[in-house]
Parts: structure tokens; C-alpha cells; sequence
């Protein structure tokens, strides 16, 4: 994906998939202006047809693979087959490994995490929130 930097985690520029560009924005296509609005993301050459076959994966088990699920499918896509999925957990994810307990009381609608009151204040601003979507 490419990203103009003022929308950076929302809204990418083009994304790119398999070598070719799957979507990008764009204005209207009938305008006769170069910059006209609403720009909004819309699907290209990479995303139309085969192209958006070829530029993705179907993850199965290599068990379906040997057993002919791809011919039975009768899918364009590539079978990948995954492999030393059993003993992965969320610690081994990176920067995402805390598993706090989090209890709601039904009642008083009082937070804790891992016994410890929280204070929850509403939010000042929403960061990647509606305005990013006006265009």
C-alpha cells in the first residue's frame, strides 16, 4: 500500500497486490477537470477479472491440499499450504502479548483490569475518526 502521509492508517493512496495496482483513488471519471470530487477509493486493472485471482492466496491446510481440495474448488487462486499453526499463541505475538483480565460490572458499569479500578474519561478527540472520510 502507499500512503499520502495526511492519511496515513486510514485511507491508502493505491494498494498494490501481485505487481499491479488493485485500487487507488480516483474522481469521477466523467469530470473534465483533473482533481474533481468525491475521491474515493475505486477498483483497477488489479482487481477486475483473473488479475485479482493471481495477486492472492487461499491458506488451507497441506492435508486439504493432498487430499484434491484445489482441483475440487476448481479456483483460480494458489493453495498455500500453512504449517506450525498448533503452538502458536498470543504471546508470540509481537508488541500484542498482554492478556489482562478486563471485568465490566453489570451493574455499576465499573471497569477493572486485573483487579485494579480504572477511571475511563471520554475521549478529547478521535483520531482517524469520520473527518478523514469526508472525501
Amino acid at each position: 500500500m502507499l500512503w499520502d502521509p495526511a492519511f496515513f492508517g486510514v485511507k491508502p493512496q493505491t494498494v498494490i497486490k501481485g505487481g499491479q495496482i488493485a485500487y487507488a483513488q480516483m474522481g469521477d471519471a466523467n469530470a473534465s477537470i483533473p482533481t474533481p470530487q468525491p475521491v474515493m477509493p475505486r477498483p483497477m486493472f488489479g482487481a477486475l477479472g483473473r488479475a485479482a485471482a493471481h495477486g492472492s492466496y487461499n491458506f488451507v491446510s497441506a492435508t486439504a491440499i493432498e487430499d484434491g481440495l484445489p482441483e475440487r474448488l476448481g479456483l483460480e487462486k494458489q493453495f498455500t499450504p500453512i504449517t506450525s499453526t498448533r503452538g502458536v499463541t498470543k504471546a508470540d505475538m509481537r508488541e500484542n502479548g498482554a492478556m489482562p483480565h478486563v471485568h465490566v460490572d453489570p451493574d455499576s458499569f465499573a471497569v477493572t483490569i486485573d483487579g485494579e479500578p480504572v477511571e475511563p474519561a471520554p475521549a478529547a478527540e478521535l483520531p482517524m475518526a469520520q473527518r478523514y472520510f469526508l472525501f
